[in-house]
């Protein structure tokens, strides 16, 4: 299973590395943390741009490349690996070089096909349908194609992936729903930074491009040297014995499920668009692309599928973005031209802020929510009350004998109210703290540019605000990043490249074609935004875009709209989009033909399945091969231990359907959690073990459990309903920090319980013998 040779212990840097080391990543903190840390005080222009926005943005992914791109450059060269390649791996990867090529071409034939049929008159389903079924029909065939029962080929796609490839892999199963259907989404709601309850922003664009420069520096390259089939195979072979790499199989169950089941969500809210079908049967229909990819093949059909897959989802995030920067702009390349936009978006803010229209509104949700504030006070006597006025309002309809679908209507309003006062009362504070949000200017949402909440020269509960928003801004940065190293379905894709060399290597293509979208996505919610205020907002409700009622179908929590204040016409406070459908409705709020909505959402569906492969194949392969399998490692066993792996991906697969129709928390939470349960469970042991030769078994086994522990209970003690049912009071919060991102405690306690328990424990062996 593992190459005999290889003696973990002695861990040997490359010569002057550490001193490599050492300036990379001062550089890597200073872009990460040091300059947005001042953004609030970096509001000059400069060629059109805000300063502070412009690097957290854009400016701090170029260094992070950089940084990436020079490590690998130097730690070749000095390990002598630069080498010529043998004549048949060189002409194996002119051949892919040719496939690839005619894939795309082909794929560019079949969008420009469509485009042309729906311009003869094909009917929009159709269009979707066959974008959905020849997608999902090509995975297919490549899964049933690279179907494989060998343990090499399966874990670790035979380690012959080019580090173009894998890197193109690593950017499809890294670019997730989340990355594709949301952070435009979370960006166009909360600008820079988020609110100081919910941090968010560009701390996505900061927290999943700088967490690369950690996986390039400090794990991938040596992971990749010891010819592994999982991350807990790390912890078994570095520390022996049978708890570490238990506590990692653990953790990497858990981290990769709250993962995929956002990814399965993703799919079913992606594929009842495309195909008109209820949400839980979307659910399914994408599950079945996932799992004849991911059960046949394992990490060969995953690989080269979600090299397919990367194509189609940067095509369809680029070309709606681009069309709306030519749009407003005059200039397709809309990562480099979208700041114009930005002062303009802080002027219609002003006016909308200061507009009488939308002051009505804002009175308006403020006394709803007083009602509902009132109901209360005395739930039970509220709830009898609405229903004894819908009974007599149901009685009068009946004695004046009016139509009946309006009787019909106010018996379905009886009962649409809640059952008993429990859940009254949680629906009515859920919707009295709606009420109040929107009762903000903007509907709630922050000043897009502007850094972090509150004022650092106002008064002192605008410091404080802006103290905690930083503060929240800056640890979910830290975890994101410290995530990004610690996440196994993304370290084992480094498994696959042919030596260490073009591990490091794929890590720079890696970012590269990460970049392209992240880069991106600020830009399409300027874009969006900038279109909704100055084109959506002002139209009468009767002539709004059919878009509008046609995903407020889908998924009411998607995009809603009201007349609040009567005067039928739309106020910018009046329109609710939830983050998953800025993307998703970009190409018909642009004025794009429905082909590209096809493309948008065929695109989603790609970075979806891409990611759940990779997420559920983790989670098979921990279950079957680190946690449960206890068999031999000869060929029969080898190809019984992939079974078994098959096997527990199915039924995970299934389990997380069934989560995932529950329509959980939104997608951008789930994935942000997770990244503080890997951050936590495997960074601090990892990087000490691969460092440091004293870390000792015991103190990997004490690291693990109190970072993951720790984060954890971090995350369950501040949920609303544990501390609802515990009849906890006040806040649990520690420094402010939200729950979101509880591995930053995690992480630290890993570091501080890891280093103490090895210096004080017993010297052990590093090796397993």
């Amino acid at each position: 299973m593992l190459n005999p040779a290889v003696e973990v212990g002695e861990f040997k840097p490359i010569p002057g590395g550490f001193r490599l080391h050492g300036w990379l990543l001062a550089i890597w903190f200073a872009a990460s943390f040091g300059v947005v840390f001042f953004a609030r005080d970096l509001q000059i222009i400069v060629a059109g741009w805000p300063l502070g926005y412009w690097f957290a943005a854009q400016g701090s992914v170029f260094i992070f490349i950089a940084v990436v791109a020079v490590f690998a450059w130097v730690a070749n060269r000095r390990d002598g690996e630069i080498t010529t390649a043998d004549a048949a791996y060189t002409a194996y990867k002119h051949r892919l070089h040719w496939r690839f090529s005619a894939y795309v071409v082909c794929l560019l034939l079949f969008l420009l096909a469509l485009a042309l049929a729906e311009r003869l008159g094909l009917k929009k389903m159709w269009v979707g349908s066959i974008f959905l079924f020849a997608t999902v029909a090509l995975y297919a065939v490549i899964g049933i194609y690279g179907r494989t029962s060998d343990a090499s080929e399966y874990y670790v796609a035979g380690r012959s992936i080019p580090a173009v490839y894998n890197g193109m892999a690593v950017a499809a199963d890294w670019m997730s729903a989340a990355s594709f259907i949301s952070m435009a989404g979370g960006l166009y709601l909360q600008g820079f930074s988020g609110t100081p309850s919910q941090p968010g922003g560009l701390v996505y664009v900061l927290g999943w491009t700088g967490g690369f420069c950690l996986v390039g520096l400090l794990v991938a390259p040596y992971l990749r040297k010891l010819d592994l089939y999982t991350v807990p195979d790390y912890f078994g072979v570095r520390f022996g014995g049978r708890w570490p790499r238990m506590i990692a199989a653990f953790a990497a169950v858990l981290c990769s499920f709250t993962y995929v089941v956002a990814q399965i969500y993703g799919v079913g809210l992606i594929t009842s668009r495309l195909t008109g079908v209820q949400f839980e049967i979307g659910i399914l229909l994408g599950l079945g692309g996932v799992l004849v990819c991911s059960f046949l093949g394992g990490m060969r059909a995953v690989t080269w599928t979600q090299v397919t897959q990367y194509v189609v989802l940067i095509l369809a995030f680029l070309i709606p973005v681009s069309w709306l920067a030519y749009k407003q702009l005059g200039n397709p390349l809309a990562p480099f031209v979208y700041g114009q936009q930005l002062q303009k978006i802080t002027e219609l803010e002003r006016q909308l802020i200061d507009s009488p229209a939308e002051l009505q509104v804002i009175n308006e949700y403020a006394r709803r929510a007083r009602d509902y504030e009132r109901k209360l006070q005395h739930v039970e006597a509220s709830l009898e009350s609405e229903r004894n006025t819908i009974r007599e309002k149901i009685r009068f309809l009946n004695e004046h004998r009016v139509d009946e679908s309006i009787v019909v209507a106010a018996r379905r309003e009886l009962a649409a109210l809640p059952k008993d006062t429990v859940s009254a009362r949680e629906r009515w504070m859920h919707a009295m703290q709606d009420n109040l949000d929107r009762a903000q200017p903007l509907g709630g949402m922050p000043a897009h540019a502007k850094p972090f909440a509150g004022d650092p020269q106002g008064s002192a509960d605008e410091k404080k605000a802006f103290d905690v928003s930083r503060r929240n801004f800056l640890a979910l940065t830290f975890c994101l990043m410290v995530g990004t190293a610690g996440l196994p379905h993304l370290l084992t894709r480094f498994y696959t490249t042919r030596t260490v060399a073009e591990a490091r290597t794929s890590v720079v293509w890696s970012l590269f074609f990460i970049a392209l979208l992240y880069l991106s996505a600020p830009a399409l919610a300027v874009l969006v935004k900038f279109e909704v205020m100055s084109q959506l907002v002002g139209q009468n409700f009767d002539s709004l875009p059919v878009w509008i009622a046609q995903w407020a179908k889908v998924d009411p929590t998607l995009v809603s709209v009201s007349d609040v204040n009567g005067d039928h016409i739309l106020q910018f406070s009046e329109l609710k989009l939830g983050a998953d459908i800025v993307m998703l409705a970009t190409p018909e709020l642009g004025g794009l033909p429905y082909v590209v909505s096809g493309l948008v959402a065929a695109g989603g569906l790609a970075a979806a399945l891409s990611t759940a492969d990779g997420l559920l194949l983790t989670i098979g392969n921990a279950l079957a091969h680190d946690l449960f399998y206890r068999g031999g490692s000869s060929q029969s066993e080898a190809v019984r231990r992939v079974m078994l792996s098959k096997f527990a991906l199915l039924l995970v697969a299934l389990v997380a359907a069934y989560v995932a129709a529950q329509r959980p928390a939104d997608i951008l939470y789930l994935v942000s959690a997770s990244f503080s349960l890997a951050g936590a469970a495997f960074v601090p042991v990892m990087v000490l073990g691969i460092f440091w030769r004293r870390t000792t078994r015991l103190a990997a086994v004490a690291g693990m459990v109190t970072g993951l522990g720790l984060t954890i209970y971090y995350m369950a003690v501040n949920s609303v309903a544990l501390r609802s049912v515990l009849g906890l009071s006040g806040t649990g919060l520690w420094l402010d920090i939200q729950p979101v991102s509880a591995g930053v405690f995690g992480v630290l306690a890993g570091f501080v319980v890891t280093v103490l328990v090895s210096l004080l424990s017993r010297s052990e062996s590093s090796s397993p013998g």
